[in-house]
This record gives C-alpha cells, sequence and structure tokens, in this order.
C-alpha cells in the first residue's frame, strides 16, 4: 500500500513539509541562543617552588634548598616538589588561552550583530525616502495636472482674470473702458450681473447674447445627488456642437452623471444668429436629486 495514496494525503504532506521547514528556519536564526558562563573570580598568588623563602628578588629558574633540610626528609620533598610545578605552570596557561578564545568570540558575535543591524536600518531608511518621493511625485503632478486644466479652461474662455490691476484688455456692453461685472460671477454668465438659477433638480444656462429655443433632459442610471456643470461649443445656427461636463462648479463627479449631464446638454438648442461667432462658449448646468 502507497504511503500517498490519496490526493489529500499528498497535499497534507506537502503542507506539514512546508510548515517544519519554515520552522527550522525560524529556530535556527532566533531560537539557539546561549548563555556565556560567568567569569571566573579568585586570589591572585605567587607560586613558587618551596614552602618558605625571603627576599625581593623573584627566581627565574629552581633553587636548592638548604642541606638541613634537604637531609631530613630527602626523597619525599622531591616527590612533592615536582607534581607541584607542573600543576602550578599548566593550569594558568590553559585558563588564559580559554579566556581569550571566549572574549574574541563574544566581540565578533557582537560586531555582526551590529552590521546585521545596521544594514536593517539602511534598508528601512532608503524604503522611506523612496515611499516619500513617490508620495511628492504624486502629490506634483496632480498639481501640474491641475494647473493645465485651470490654464486651458482660462484660455477658451479669453484668459478670464481676477480684478488685480495687471490684466489688460476691455470687455462689456457700456462705451466706457474697463471689465464689466462681478468679480465673484462666473465666466459663463450671460449677464454681467447675475445667471440663471438651477432649480431642484432641473437645470441652468448660458450663452451670452443668445436666447434658448429647445432644451432636453436625459436621467441618470443611478441613484446620486449633485449638480453637474457642462462647459459647451455653439455654432451660429444654435446647435451644441461639443460638450464637456465636469467642469469647475461641479459638485459630483460621479461617471453615473457626467454621461446624462453631457448629453442633456447636447439637446439644447438656441435661436441661429448669423452675427454669431462661429464657435461661442456658454454653459449648461444639470442639477440632480435622489430617485430623478
Amino acid at each position: 500500500m502507497s504511503f500517498l495514496d490519496t490526493r489529500h494525503k499528498k497535499k497534507s504532506f506537502t503542507l506539514t513539509t512546508l510548515l517544519l521547514s519554515g520552522l527550522l528556519l525560524l529556530l535556527f536564526y532566533i531560537g539557539l541562543t546561549y548563555l556565556d558562563p560567568p567569569i571566573e573570580n579568585g586570589i591572585a598568588v605567587n607560586f613558587g617552588t618551596m614552602d618558605f623563602g625571603s627576599g625581593e628578588v623573584q627566581p627565574k629558574e629552581k633553587i636548592r634548598s638548604e642541606p638541613q633540610e634537604v637531609v631530613s626528609e630527602p626523597v619525599q620533598q622531591v616527590q612533592e616538589v615536582q607534581p607541584q610545578e607542573e600543576t602550578v605552570e599548566e593550569a594558568p596557561v590553559e585558563k588564559v588561552l580559554t579566556s581569550d578564545n571566549e572574549e574574541s568570540i563574544k566581540i565578533k558575535q557582537q560586531q555582526e550583530a551590529k552590521r546585521k543591524t545596521d544594514e536593517a536600518a539602511e534598508k528601512a531608511k532608503a524604503e522611506a525616502d523612496r515611499i516619500a518621493k513617490e508620495k511628492r511625485d504624486a502629490e506634483e503632478k496632480k498639481r501640474q495636472e491641475q494647473q493645465a486644466k485651470k490654464d486651458k479652461l482660462d484660455a477658451l474662455i479669453g484668459g478670464v482674470a481676477k480684478s488685480d490691476g495687471t490684466a489688460t484688455g476691455s470687455e462689456g456692453d457700456d462705451n466706457k473702458a474697463g471689465d464689466k461685472g462681478q468679480p465673484d460671477g462666473d465666466p459663463y454668465a450671460p449677464t454681467y450681473y447675475g445667471a440663471p438659477g438651477v432649480g431642484n433638480g432641473g437645470s441652468g444656462y448660458g450663452l451670452r447674447g443668445r436666447t434658448l429655443s429647445n432644451q432636453g433632459k436625459v436621467p441618470q442610471d443611478c441613484n446620486e445627488e449633485g449638480v453637474v456643470w457642462v462647459k459647451i461649443t455653439v455654432d451660429k445656427s444654435g446647435r451644441v456642437i461639443n460638450a464637456e461636463p465636469g467642469v469647475k462648479g461641479t459638485t459630483n463627479n460621479a461617471p453615473c452623471l457626467l454621461e446624462p449631464a453631457k448629453r442633456t446638454a447636447m439637446l439644447h438648442k438656441w435661436n441661429a444668429d448669423s452675427k454669431a461667432p462661429n464657435e461661442q462658449i456658454g454653459f449648461v448646468v444639470v442639477n440632480f436629486k435622489l430617485g430623478q
């Protein structure tokens, strides 16, 4: 009988193998730790070769004991001194070497850990800088697009500007030079002192010097609410040849409102005027209400 004879067993075996491999890797990096042994403490002594002595100069080689002490127990004394020399000379050297090795290993481990920490910090900083740069670039691109749209709109309507005393030109229906109208007015308004209002769920319009002969209304396909301004271009015959919904003044840019607003504007028709420009700019405002 095969060990992996079903699809579920094969899938379980694969999943178990992956989980155990991941667990072993995790334990290898963060689970296997150890503690350094404590530093040994003790009293340092000066090891000599005899049980007595005097003076300030440390002999570099073994000295011979006095005759009367050597005669008393010559064999036993020699046997006791010899093991002391071997133990005393070898033990300190082994301890010093072991201590140095442990200290150097500990220093290397600390340096490696510091290097990894520094690399992780540099990567995190580089990632944060990249995200911040992308955000700044996106904001700058959005600002440039808005500015380009505004400049294009100003160019289409004749460069209408605030009355700051720096613009040149004259516009109005009087005999005196100047820019007739209200500072907070709309450049598409058909009159100099106000524009037609927008009723509840209805539409407003404006085309300077022209009267409206026909209009229509296209209902929305969704249940949204808002006002959509549509910039229109009308020819001499009074027909709308172009419509751009969602210009300045729009309160809801939902696609399901922009399309019916554009179609509504295209249904408007003004009286023909042979003296009108070939392409005259105006506006249509469509007010959508919930349920309409």
